[in-house]
């Protein structure tokens, strides 16, 4: 029977460091959050943001939770304010005011600011 001291020689515990090393450099790194990910996830919003009206529509807020539940990372929340900064470049004043009031409206908290000019690299 092995002893204990067996499983964690020197040479054994060296090995499995590469091992786990060398995992770790070929698994595949979490993808980004795509901008068709965001605007599909939206898509109930788009009548409110271009129409205004009440009350903002339930898929709506569904949807916005739901995409800030996927972007649990830093990484993920930049690609998301990235794609809304790409958007609100050529929103009018009303759209950007009622898209900026969907954090309040729907009790899900956006992590940027929703501006064309936001900047998307301070993000956290």
């Amino acid at each position: 029977m092995a002893s204990y001291s067996n499983l964690l020689s020197p040479k054994k515990s060296l090995n499995l460091l590469l091992i786990c090393t060398v995992l770790a450099v070929a698994l595949p790194a979490e993808a980004l959050l795509s901008c068709s990910t965001v605007f599909s996830s939206l898509e109930g919003c788009a009548t409110y943001i271009v129409l205004g009206g009440r009350p903002v529509p339930p898929e709506c807020c569904s949807g916005l939770k739901s995409l800030i539940s996927t972007a649990k990372t830093i990484p993920n929340r930049k690609s998301f304010c990235s794609c809304i900064k790409g958007v609100a470049y050529s929103a009018t004043p009303e759209e950007l005011a009622r898209a900026a009031g969907l954090s309040r409206r729907c009790h899900a908290r956006v992590p940027f600011k929703i501006s064309p000019d936001v900047d998307c690299s301070k993000v956290k």
